[in-house]
């Protein structure tokens, strides 16, 4: 009787170490990686037949663990998904892309993507997009594409934007939040069953150097799609380019240092004279053999203090003053506990998360 009464006390023990150690499945279980997700669903509105239209489901490792995304999988074709990064450490970030396939659906669609999580622990996560797309209004080219452009040259792109259907339809306004843009739509010109607009897009030559995303929204006077959406997108390229322009360093333990390269390029040889930042926190070594290519290992050295820091790292060449755009330095100084033997989720900022 004791022998079989130890037996089952260590087959309960054993029972209950697994459970410990086994994640769950279960809908409390995937919140930590829902967590790390900054939205889960996205409307499109009312998009052009044939229109770019994408949205970025941004997540960001908020855990000491290392982070691994196994793939993700659609529940309609169409939505085509992918990822941008699939391995991040503490602070990285990633993306999920939603690209609505505009070309060969045709009304309202809508899908579920389901993110896969193996590491640190086995989780889903999932993203729900939807939208409406017209087949009577279209663009051509299917978005504005600026390319590459130099940096205080400006662009111009042009746009043609019909709409087939007996009933009249007008562009009434076009809007954008971007002050770099300006807009021109030339007068309609009408048929028995098209409306055809030519829409021509200005980037100020005054844009500062990086990326350019952004929206045109057309307002219609049609009630049943007052809005339709125009994606720009481009690049404005200095003489001398950066990348990344948003260094970040994840987390640094106080007094500790950590360095990353940047890149920096240009269309002809010159040489690297200086680099600085505000407080002496960024270290550089300079460059002075001539090259169209310079790796640059900057060393960021923290502090005692804990917090995020930001910082921006100034880099002067030969070719003149204000001729390398500024790169941005990110950080977050803390103090990081020591991994948990248990099933757990270790926050990089705050206390230890255990699974249920």
């Amino acid at each position: 009787m004791v022998a079989s009464s130890s037996a089952r006390h260590l087959a309960r023990a054993l029972l209950a170490v697994a459970a410990l150690a086994a994640p769950s499945h279960g809908v409390h279980a995937q919140e930590w990686a829902t967590k790390m997700f900054s939205a889960t669903s996205h409307n499109f509105g009312t998009v052009a037949k044939g229109s770019k239209t994408e949205f970025r489901f941004t997540f960001r490792n908020l855990y000491k663990e290392d982070l691994h995304v196994v793939g993700v999988r659609t529940s309609c074709g169409c939505t085509s998904p992918e990822i941008t990064k699939r391995d991040l450490k503490t602070h990285e970030t990633s993306d999920v892309i939603a690209k609505f396939n505009t070309r060969t659906f045709l009304g309202q669609h809508g899908a579920t993507l389901t993110v896969t999580f193996d590491k640190p622990f086995y989780a889903e996560v999932q993203l729900r997009v939807a939208g409406n797309i017209r087949g009577d209004v279209t663009f051509d080219p299917p978005f504005v594409d600026l390319g590459n452009v130099d940096l205080g040259k400006g662009a111009a792109r042009s746009v043609r934007v019909t709409h087939v259907g007996a009933t009249p339809w007008e562009i009434k306004d076009v809007r954008s939040v971007n002050p770099n843009f300006e807009v021109q739509l030339s007068k309609p010109t009408h048929t028995g069953s098209q409306s055809i607009y030519d829409l021509s897009l200005k980037l100020k030559p005054e844009t500062p150097a990086g990326y350019v995303k952004g929206q045109l929204i057309l307002v219609t006077n049609d009630p049943k799609a007052a809005q339709i959406p125009m994606d720009v997108e481009g690049r404005v390229v200095a003489e001398v380019t950066v990348s990344p322009q948003l260094l970040a360093l994840g987390s640094v333990q106080p007094g500790r240092a950590v360095t990353k390269n940047v890149v920096v390029r240009a269309n002809r040889p010159f040489c690297v004279t200086g680099v600085s930042c505000a407080d002496g926190c960024l270290t550089c070594p300079t460059k002075e053999a001539a090259a169209t290519v310079h790796v640059l290992p900057v060393t960021f050295q923290a502090g005692e203090a804990t917090g995020k820091i930001e910082r921006q790292l100034r880099i002067s060449t030969d070719l003149g003053e204000g001729a390398v755009p500024s790169v941005t330095v990110q950080a977050t100084v803390e103090a990081i506990p020591e991994p948990q033997a248990s099933a757990s989720l270790t926050p990089a900022n705050g206390p230890t998360a255990t699974l249920p």
